[in-house]
């Protein structure tokens, strides 16, 4: 299974503190069930330039790599990318996706977008040729109307959510009609630590399982892999 979106390498943004703290939370991605994990530290356009959050996660890569070739979960990397306005114009904007695919994770605006806001969205999908993820959609209140949802969607934009979506009391039944409607394609843990924010994503898949039958869970997993363009050995 694929963990979508964690702050796993190690001294990149507000995430794992170190590799050893990384190293605890693959391993406990790992007893989860987890075979590959997305490594998507944030990435702000106004702070740092592509070329040096690139070199700086290159760094941090190679920290963790060196402790854990022997381990067997794959770690991917990529960035959690802040949407602001004019963003389909930024240049390079294609460095910043997932491993050697085409997807880019997005966070957006918390606050209500504007009409632009939705405009550009579908023309950073429509120009730039990069499959837009947004991510952890549970959290804008933009996307809880349910037609919006669709038509970005129709537009070609794909969905992430958090894995506690499917474990809270007064989601998991929204998460699964949601997921079930074809409105979420990806799943992710967005763990940060190994104490306020941990990895926590088995219990979603478990969850999935139970109401939807293995087999979906199954050919949800085999989407990802075809998305990331890799195939497991």
């Amino acid at each position: 299974m694929i963990d979508w979106h964690s702050h796993i390498l190690p001294a990149m943004d507000d995430g794992s503190r170190d590799p050893d703290e990384s190293i605890a939370m693959i391993d406990a991605l790992a007893s989860q069930g987890i075979d590959t994990v997305i490594a998507t530290p944030h990435f702000y356009a106004n702070e740092e330039s592509v070329d040096t959050f690139l070199s700086r996660r290159e760094e941090s890569y190679a920290m963790l790599h060196a402790q854990t070739k022997s381990k067997d979960v794959r770690v991917v990397c990529g960035a959690e990318v802040k949407y602001y306005p004019g963003i389909s114009r930024m240049e390079s904007l294609d460095r910043l996706t997932i491993g050697k695919s085409k997807l880019l994770l997005l966070e957006m605006p918390f606050a209500k977008w504007s009409d632009h806001t939705v405009k550009e969205l579908v023309e950073l999908v429509n120009t730039s040729g990069l499959r837009i993820v947004m991510a952890h959609i549970e959290r804008y209140p933009a996307v809880q109307d349910k037609r919006l949802l669709e038509s970005l969607i129709d537009a070609g934009l794909l969905m992430q959510v958090n894995a506690s979506y499917f474990d809270r009391f007064i989601t998991k039944q929204k998460a699964i009609k949601l997921l079930e409607a074809g409105c979420i394609h990806f799943v992710g843990s967005d763990c940060h630590n190994m104490t306020t924010r941990p990895p926590k994503i088995g219990s979603a898949y478990e969850w999935i399982q139970r109401k939807l039958g293995e087999n979906f869970a199954l050919q949800m997993n085999e989407y990802g892999y075809h998305a990331l363009e890799y195939t497991p050995q």
